[in-house]
């Protein structure tokens, strides 16, 4: 074969890879602007959860080693909270209704404050509880609903002194557990192999296979109350929007780099973030259709675990090691 024969030979597979990587989502193009501010937390800890009171400048923050904090200026600054605990808690969930407030966590804790976090008390849970408390959400005086980490879910509305069972028997070992506002959740496996929902008056989670090989690595529910999927190598699906049992043709925003995506939350009804491994961060202004990427945090050492957003002005994207990003709104 002579040297010209060998350079077509070469450019046209070339240019077939290229074409390739082009079909599989390629790099994504850089975000204009950048509404994110790097915030230093007072600890190595790893955040987990944000709150806020009735006052969006008042909230608190939870996270491992027994992490509990208190901001007073919306988010710019967090002043650690002294708890006398016998150990090292793991706290991994935190929800108020105005100054109410419940933290749950792991080995088996639950604190509760009616004065928005000027003292906290402790909650004695049972020790037939299955699994150990994993999620709270503050449902009004006195209530609120827990699940534990194998995915059995309790209401109380005296306080904490007494516990009713919603589901008859728990799911499992969970990966992780989403709520919808209306009272619905999702989970998923330890393994990833499998996904489970419930919603309110079912008396036992409904088990649904994963639709791929991949597993999954998170869900949760979207604006619209459809659920989303994120797989392993950088993988997003959602439910269709008229038969929400079947699922739309998976989405791959990043192939070419397909860093671990770990959460997905949409600050409007069209405007959709995900986080993931080694400062990854995208954004979609149409709802998932099309995905650009914020270059700007690519740099921040962590990886991104969870997106919370408390309206559309206010967000926070939590990381490891006292790595917490701050929405502004006035950046975007």
């Amino acid at each position: 074969m002579d040297l010209a024969a060998k350079f077509l030979k070469r450019m046209v597979a070339l240019v077939a890879i290229a074409i390739l990587c082009v079909g599989c989502g390629g790099y994504l193009p850089a975000m204009t602007d950048n509404p994110w501010q790097v915030i230093t937390l007072p600890t190595d800890a790893n955040p987990l959860d944000i709150s806020f009171t009735g006052n969006p400048q008042h909230g608190w923050l939870v996270g491992t080693n027994s992490t509990l904090m208190e901001t007073l200026d919306g988010g710019n600054t967090w002043k650690p909270y002294t708890l006398e605990l016998d150990q090292a808690y793991r706290l991994t969930s935190v929800s108020f209704l105005g100054d109410e407030g419940w933290v749950v966590g792991q080995p088996s804790i639950l604190l509760h404050t009616v004065d928005g976090g000027k003292s906290w008390s402790r909650v004695p849970l049972s020790e037939k509880l299955p699994g150990a408390p994993n999620t709270i959400v503050a449902l009004g005086p006195l209530s609120a609903e827990m699940t534990t980490s194998v995915g059995a879910i309790y209401q109380t509305t005296d306080g904490g002194r007494n516990w009713k069972a919603m589901v008859e028997e728990a799911v499992g070992v969970i990966r992780n557990i989403s709520r919808s506002p209306d009272g619905k959740y999702v989970a998923v496996s330890s393994r990833g192999n499998f996904y489970s929902t419930w919603k309110p008056g079912q008396p036992a989670w409904e088990p649904h296979n994963r639709n791929s090989s991949r597993r999954v690595q998170n869900m949760g529910f979207t604006a619209d109350g459809r659920l989303w999927m994120l797989a392993r190598g950088g993988q997003i699906q959602f439910t269709d929007q008229e038969n929400t049992g079947e699922w739309q043709d998976p989405i791959n925003p990043e192939f070419a780099t397909s860093w671990g995506l770990l959460d997905l939350a949409y600050r409007t009804p069209n405007e959709v973030w995900v986080a993931g491994g080694s400062g990854n961060l995208l954004r979609s202004l149409d709802g998932g259709l099309t995905w650009e990427k914020d270059t700007a945090v690519e740099d921040v050492p962590s990886n991104f675990y969870k997106i919370l957003f408390f309206g559309s002005d206010q967000g926070f994207v939590m990381g490891q090691k006292g790595v917490l990003l701050k929405y502004e709104a006035a950046s975007a």
